[in-house]
């Protein structure tokens, strides 16, 4: 019997604790995911860092209250994997899904962000069946371009690091 999970891969709030644009997007996304999967659950990911979140909560946690006051039940709402980027996203997620027999993953990020998302993920998860799902980012076109540049070059890193690792 298949269980399924949806993850929201982190992205930054205030420092009152206010969830950016681009993480409010994504969290959008994962409760349409949510409505079309009856049953799933949502894992939220996010700690902190400097550049996305210094208060004294971690980002999950916005991303929870985010989530419950739109509908979604507590009880549906897996604990947060404290994450500080990507690459611990999966690696955090990890124990969390194992612990709860999760066989399928639904992946929720910015579309900008799914290519190296995609890579981490099955990377890290190659026996779970996963989807990936990008919420539309609204953000100004040369801002959206500087983002995918960068995301190019880190996924581009990644590759070269993982070929000379293995």
């Amino acid at each position: 019997m298949s269980k399924l999970a949806i993850i929201v891969l982190g992205s930054p709030n205030d420092s009152e604790g206010n969830l950016s644009t681009i993480a409010i997007e994504r969290c959008q996304q994962a409760l349409t995911e949510y409505a079309r999967n009856p049953g799933a659950k949502i894992l939220p990911t996010g700690g902190w860092g400097e550049h996305f979140n210094t208060t004294a909560k971690p980002h999950g946690h916005y991303i929870r209250q985010y989530l419950t006051a739109h509908g979604v039940p507590e009880t549906d709402i897996l604990e947060c994997a404290e994450s500080a980027n990507t690459i611990q996203d999966a690696q955090l997620a990890k124990p969390i899904i194992e612990r709860h027999g999760i066989t399928d993953l639904i992946v929720v990020t910015s579309d900008f962000h799914v290519p190296r998302a995609e890579f981490l993920f099955r990377r890290e998860f190659p026996n779970l069946r996963l989807t990936f799902s990008g919420a539309k980012t609204n953000l100004p076109e040369a801002e959206l371009a500087r983002r995918r540049q960068h995301e190019a070059r880190a996924l581009a890193r990644l590759k070269h690091d993982n070929r000379v690792n293995n």
